[in-house]
């Protein structure tokens, strides 16, 4: 399943391509995109596991940029 959410507070295209790495190293994410011109990530993954990666992400967010925040 894919969903998109938007972020707030993304600073800079270099933070969004680090965070894009990062989640896309977590387990059990097929793939995760973030745009930094519309704001925007997208991840695909199991449906059964998108709260716990959700979570996940926002941690490994918050390392990038303390600021930048996942809206559900």
């Amino acid at each position: 399943m894919k969903k998109t959410y938007k972020l707030e507070n993304l600073d800079c295209a270099n933070c969004a391509a680090k965070m894009e790495t990062a989640i896309n190293k977590m387990d059990d994410v097929e793939s995760c995109t973030i745009s930094f011109m519309s704001q925007k990530m997208t991840i695909e993954a199991a449906e059964d596991k998108f709260e716990l990666i959700l979570d996940d992400a926002q941690k490994a967010i918050k390392k990038v940029d303390r600021g930048c925040k996942i809206v559900k």
